[in-house]
């Protein structure tokens, strides 16, 4: 155990959260999709924060670039507990002008680029990028001790999927020895797994890497004018082929309840973000939220208890398979299979069946909402009924092809300024 904490001080975690998610839609007209709401009072970067955290990283930074208030309201106030005189850290770089000739990160390796000063001086030896829009929980100890005991240029985190699911990947082929031999991003005929020709490995986007190394790479690649400086497109496929790159398979560090699978999701459509949310509701949901050894941190508001009040037919203040948080008022709703997030307040006689109901939401009576999500500060006028017609539906929300709502409250404005 003395030898993991030394590799974890001799680190730190760069989070990549600049990217805007665009396949959410509307959810990210106004956030980036790292700072979009999930699981009833989280955010999704706190995922990989909270893995680099019980992991034992206490140095991290953020690169931000799309719409980034709400992610950094959200660091600031929930991710303020780094204490700089124990040596730690969390920064937050938002793309600035450290240069002549350009501002925007140009990608996701010239965003570590851009603060090579920043880390270095937090003189670490190793770096850990991580995606910061992905639920999943791992202990990147193991695959720092992996990397350091094969002595590899780079270590990536990969995940083992149907061989033909992998083709929005980037994907790995590797020996026996778990060295990748060869890198492609998103082919069209996946390389297999050594062991299972119906399987393959596809890049979870982490990656860990020595920082000298890394160093010398990005400094080479920033000066290369035919580079996209991407670390899938450029860096990784050039250590691939010039260097030593090893797979990490995430089965081995996931953390998980016994006899559960290893639980790992790209919330990045409408329908993924909808489902994912609604499995917490299922009586054993393969994510656990509720491990007190390994906590998902967040910001917690100061909000009293649910409460649920009336108790009459058709005007029961009820949730049934559901997860309802802090500040909600149940008042007279049936609310079934459903997730409502913070200060969400229903009024009598209204239905929720299969709603993701981000926070601050109100429902007005007799509204009746069935596989929605709401967006954060929705107000549901009286007597609003989604889905049951679809047709109706589409004519003023975005209907997924699963036939998911999102309704937002432009779209409710734009709605009422038509009817």
């Amino acid at each position: 155990m003395v030898e993991n904490r030394r590799l974890t001080n001799r680190s730190m975690a760069f989070v990549l959260a600049g990217g805007r998610g665009s396949r959410l839609k509307e959810l990210t007209d106004r956030r980036v999709k790292p700072a979009v709401y999930f699981g009833g009072k989280t955010r999704i970067i706190d995922f990989a924060l909270s893995n680099a955290m019980n992991s034992g990283i206490r140095k991290m930074a953020i690169a931000t670039q799309y719409k980034a208030h709400s992610l950094i309201r959200h660091c600031q106030r929930g991710w303020n507990f780094f204490r700089a005189e124990r040596n730690e850290f969390l920064d937050i770089l938002p793309a600035s002008q450290r240069n002549d000739d350009q501002s925007w990160y140009q990608g996701t390796a010239d965003a570590v680029t851009q603060n090579i000063d920043i880390v270095d001086s937090y003189g670490i030896d190793y770096v850990i990028i991580l995606a910061g829009d992905h639920i999943y929980k791992m202990d990147y100890e193991i695959m720092l001790r992996q990397h350091v005991e094969t002595g590899a240029d780079v270590t990536i985190g990969c995940l083992t999927v149907p061989r033909m699911e992998a083709t929005a990947f980037g994907v790995m082929a590797t020996d026996a020895s778990g060295q990748i031999t060869s890198f492609l991003e998103k082919p069209a005929d996946p390389p297999a797994t050594p062991e299972d020709p119906t399987k393959a490995l596809a890049s979870m986007g982490i990656y860990v890497f020595n920082w000298k190394f890394l160093r010398e790479l990005l400094l080479k690649d920033r000066d290369d004018p035919n580079s996209s400086h991407d670390f899938g497109n450029d860096l990784i496929p050039e250590i691939v082929k010039n260097g030593k790159a090893m797979a990490h398979r995430f089965d081995e560090s996931c953390v998980r309840s016994d006899g559960a699978p290893a639980y790992w999701k790209d919330v990045g459509t409408v329908d993924a973000f909808w489902e994912a949310n609604i499995d917490l509701t299922d009586f054993t949901p393969e994510l656990n939220l509720w491990d007190p050894e390994w906590p998902i941190w967040t910001y917690s508001e100061s909000v009293p208890p649910a409460k649920f009040i009336h108790d009459e037919k058709d005007r029961r203040g009820m949730a049934i398979s559901s997860m309802v948080s802090g500040g909600c008022i149940i008042s007279g709703t049936e609310v079934r299979n459903s997730l409502l997030f913070t200060e969400v307040h229903t009024n009598s006689y209204a239905v929720l069946d299969h709603a993701v109901v981000l926070p601050y939401v109100t429902v007005n009576r007799r509204a009746r909402l069935r596989k929605v999500v709401i967006d954060r500060g929705v107000i549901i006028p009286e007597g609003l009924v989604v889905g049951e017609d679809p047709d109706e539906d589409a004519k003023w929300f975005r209907v997924t092809e699963k036939g998911t709502t999102l309704i937002t409250q432009d779209m409710l404005d734009r709605r009422a300024a038509e009817r």
